[in-house]
């Protein structure tokens, strides 16, 4: 069997029940053509994608330029390892360590691995920098985080769905609340072999948890006077997506690419990946200066795709993109509209307790238990109208389109959305 012999979507679904393990639960639209907003299904139904494949596709589906990136590059060579040097990965790390202004990068694939990436250094500089004994190095996370699925990252995670039956775990991890900046404190008081705090600016999995203006900056100052490392998880949040270069830039206003303004809270390590593709092709990284990153020596850690010649390319392009066409501050703007408009929604209607977010990064509260199949029934009507969203935890659902949208295109999925919800008005 050929991808041309698939005729229908249900066909496509029968094949991945059949043959494919049950790991996800998707929405039942099987998409085959993306540009822009938009996406397809095998029937040639055309959708608003309110996902952006979870904030990777920022850029746009097949934006282009980094389309013809990827195929150039593809052309001449796409993979060397890294044991020989290649001739776009140095070009493309002087690129975005000046663009995020920090000393070194070391390049990954997945999100996931960037963060497993940011705690092995983090934990190799806690015992030969800050002096912890080795072994005994802990790390803060913060309850109903979400960094990924590995072994370790469900250790620390409070969704069971991800860890039951997955043990044993791997030990090191101290949770406390998220958005309580006194519990931090607490525990960075209490215990002198904290390493490192690895944090969400804004908690996208746990649905759009969106904290207070002074938190991260709170969190910061915490790490800073403690000598703990203050590490970002900007994989979803990042690169635009809440109407900054970076969530931890909060609320600024800058008019060009990243001005480093006062609400900046730099990290000690920040960790990228799924719209430093631009959705093209699997890239992530780290960053830190080079007092933190020089912990990590030859054969202590690597990838054999980490840095190959097709991502390096990829990313410079897709970085460009992002500045070039201003798409932080096109979701600033349309995100405070967004916001405003499902507002006024719900002054006068009650399926909706509450929209929150940044930038395009947002969600509504539907006034219904987690358990129920609301925010379920929800989605699979907006995709009957013409809109792709997902539900998360259970009565949340997420929007966030491609930076691209214009205000026209905004407005029109605002009017598909309102009109979906009165439909299950109580």
């Amino acid at each position: 069997m050929k991808v041309q012999d698939v005729k229908s979507s249900q066909q496509a679904i029968d094949l991945e029940d059949k043959y494919g393990a049950h790991n996800y639960h998707p929405l039942p639209a099987v998409l085959k053509k993306g540009e822009g907003v938009h996406v397809w299904d095998v029937e040639g139904k055309k959708y608003y994608d309110f996902l952006s494949a979870y904030s990777a596709v920022n850029q746009g589906h097949c934006h282009p330029r980094i389309v013809e990136a990827m195929h150039k590059q593809s052309q001449t060579i796409s993979l060397t390892s890294r044991a020989f040097h290649n001739n776009v990965l140095g070009v493309y790390e002087k690129y975005a360590t000046e663009y995020f202004k920090f000393d070194k990068l070391l390049p990954m694939n997945s999100g996931a691995e960037a963060v497993e990436t940011a705690i092995k250094i983090c934990r190799k500089w806690a015992y030969e920098q800050k002096g912890i004994p080795e072994t005994e190095a802990q790390i803060v996370v913060f309850e109903n985080n979400f960094h990924g699925r590995t072994t370790t990252i469900i250790s620390f995670s409070n969704d069971e769905g991800a860890r039951k039956n997955f043990g044993p775990y791997t030990p090191g991890f101290i949770k406390v609340p998220y958005n309580d900046a006194e519990a931090l404190e607490k525990v960075l008081k209490e215990n002198k072999n904290i390493a490192g705090a690895l944090i969400e600016p804004i908690q996208g999995e746990a649905g759009v948890f969106t904290p207070d203006d002074d938190f991260i900056p709170n969190v910061k100052s915490l790490c800073n006077e403690h000598n703990v490392l203050f590490m970002a998880d900007e994989i979803q949040t990042g690169i635009a997506r809440t109407g900054a270069l970076l969530a931890v830039c909060g609320k600024c206003d800058c008019q060009g690419h990243c001005e480093r303004q006062a609400t900046y809270s730099r990290p000690d390590v920040l960790i990228l990946g799924k719209a430093l593709s631009g959705g093209a092709y699997p890239v992530s990284a780290v960053l830190a200066d080079d007092a933190i990153m020089n912990v990590i020596q030859p054969g202590q850690h690597g990838s054999t795709f980490g840095g190959n010649p097709v991502a390096a390319a990829v990313a410079m392009e897709a970085l460009e993109v992002v500045k070039d066409e201003k798409l932080a501050q096109n979701a600033r703007r349309l995100g405070d509209l967004f916001r405003s408009e499902l507002n006024k929604y719900i002054e006068n209607h009650n399926i909706v307790n509450l929209v929150r977010g940044r930038g395009l990064l947002n969600a509504i509260v539907i006034n219904d238990s987690e358990d129920s199949s609301t925010a379920w029934d929800i989605c699979v009507a907006l995709k009957e109208n013409g809109l792709l969203a997902k539900p998360t935890h259970g009565n949340i659902i997420r929007f966030a389109p491609p930076l691209v949208i214009t205000e026209e295109e905004l407005m029109d999925c605002v009017d598909i959305i309102t009109k979906t919800l009165k439909k299950f008005e109580k």
